[in-house]
């Protein structure tokens, strides 16, 4: 059985400005960590928490949900916070781009910028099978036998997950709110994006009320934008874009 190295939270602290990197449902820190490495380099603190449940084995997951992952989210915040940089923003991909959008009405945030976020719901159906083949990718990872993680996976499809349904709820509640938004935003969606409905990036473009907002579309990315072809140029546009921000360090 291979030995698995599962990413971890990190920290990397390059600057007096503090940006607090969010990772999606089933994703990890390692989602955001180029994008971390070379805003580090660029003098930029960067922090990224990782929920419960993820980047550990798929059974967890089911014990964990939205509520779970927010308080993460606002851990992460308040951890910049007491190591003392006193302004934050954020940038969060997918569900990570959901909660930056929450956090943009709940606490001070100097910039948002939401990364391919959904703003629709997608049916439990379609949401439980992702989950379904992210357990199975994870124990193929590990080096499993396919009969062992078809057993496995039989098991899993048992436990009930309540996740999906409050993560709809999270979703709607989130875009209910987006009206209180004022801080300056970079909306960021791919268009060929596989996992959710790319026309939620013109929904938080219409509905946060910042004077200073974009929206930019990234014609060769799917939903995982942050590692895929198009990275480099994300990591500078995402890096400008904080760079019109006022600061006051």
């Amino acid at each position: 059985m291979m030995r698995i190295v599962t990413p971890k939270p990190f920290l990397f602290e390059g600057g007096k400005r503090a940006v607090l990197l969010l990772h999606g449902f089933t994703g990890n820190s390692a989602d955001v960590r180029m994008l971390g490495r070379y805003l580090e380099r660029r003098g930029y603190t960067c922090h990224a928490p990782q929920y419960k449940g993820h980047g550990v084995p798929p059974e967890n997951l089911l014990h964990t949900g939205p509520q779970d992952w927010w308080q993460d989210v606002l851990r992460g915040y308040h951890l910049l916070k007491q190591k003392g940089y006193k302004e934050i923003a954020v940038a969060g991909l997918s569900l990570g781009g959901v909660f930056s959008l929450k956090l943009g009405y709940t606490v001070p945030v100097k910039g948002i910028i939401p990364m391919c976020a959904p703003m629709y719901i997608k049916s439990e159906e379609i949401m439980y099978d992702g989950v379904v083949k992210y357990a199975r990718q994870y124990k193929q990872f590990e080096g499993k036998s396919e009969d062992q993680i078809e057993k496995e996976i039989e098991a899993f499809k048992k436990t009930p997950m309540n996740t999906l349904k409050s993560l709809q709820n999270l979703i709607q509640d989130v875009r209910r709110h987006v009206d209180l938004i004022y801080a300056p935003a970079f909306i960021v969606q791919a268009r060929h994006d596989e996992m959710i409905n790319p026309e939620s990036a013109r929904i938080i473009y219409s509905k946060v009320e910042s004077t200073q907002k974009q929206l930019k579309w990234y014609e060769n990315s799917g939903h995982v934008i942050t590692l895929g072809q198009e990275k480099e140029q994300l990591h500078e546009d995402v890096f400008q874009f904080l760079e019109t921000l006022d600061w006051s360090v």
